[in-house]
């Protein structure tokens, strides 16, 4: 990856501190194009209401510029854990060309799943470019966080 890559990256990662700092789970995206970040979104399935499906690849997507949509093949959309089965999908449907994320997640990410998807989710899967881990020594302990987080709500 370039400086500009781990740059980007390090938003996320910067998001993901914010989340927790707000009380979610930490877990930062931003979606790029042109090297210019187009897209910001961090995790805030608790605060401030409960709504299990505002993940930070799914608030970036939503906070993308309405006049990019015939863009997304061109955008790289970085965030610091392995997306999940939904946002997944969701980058997949906007055929988001570029998926680079700092930790794996063998708990809940989309590669636990790939044997088992839907023939237009495997195809649309192998047109984007899935890079990761590409960060770890960052985003492990961000990732453990969010496992350590995740038990202590449930309890």
């Amino acid at each position: 990856m370039s400086v500009d890559e781990f740059f980007f990256l390090r938003q996320a990662i910067h998001l993901a501190q914010e989340a927790e700092q707000n009380g979610d789970l930490p877990i930062g995206a931003v979606i790029v194009l042109d090297d210019q970040i187009i897209g910001r979104g961090m995790n805030t399935i608790w605060q401030p209401v409960v709504d299990l499906t505002r993940h930070a690849e799914i608030e970036a997507l939503h906070n993308l510029p309405p006049d990019v949509r015939a863009d997304c093949s061109q955008m790289t959309l970085y965030t610091t854990l392995e997306p999940c089965l939904m946002c997944a999908g969701a980058i997949l449907l906007h055929q988001i060309g570029r998926v680079v994320f700092g930790s794996s997640d063998p708990y809940g990410g989309i590669s636990c799943c790939l044997h088992s998807l839907p023939p237009y989710f495997k195809n649309v899967y192998t047109h984007t470019r899935w890079i990761g881990p590409a960060l770890p020594a960052e985003c492990d302990p961000l990732y453990l966080r969010t496992q350590e987080l995740e038990r202590l709500r449930s309890l």
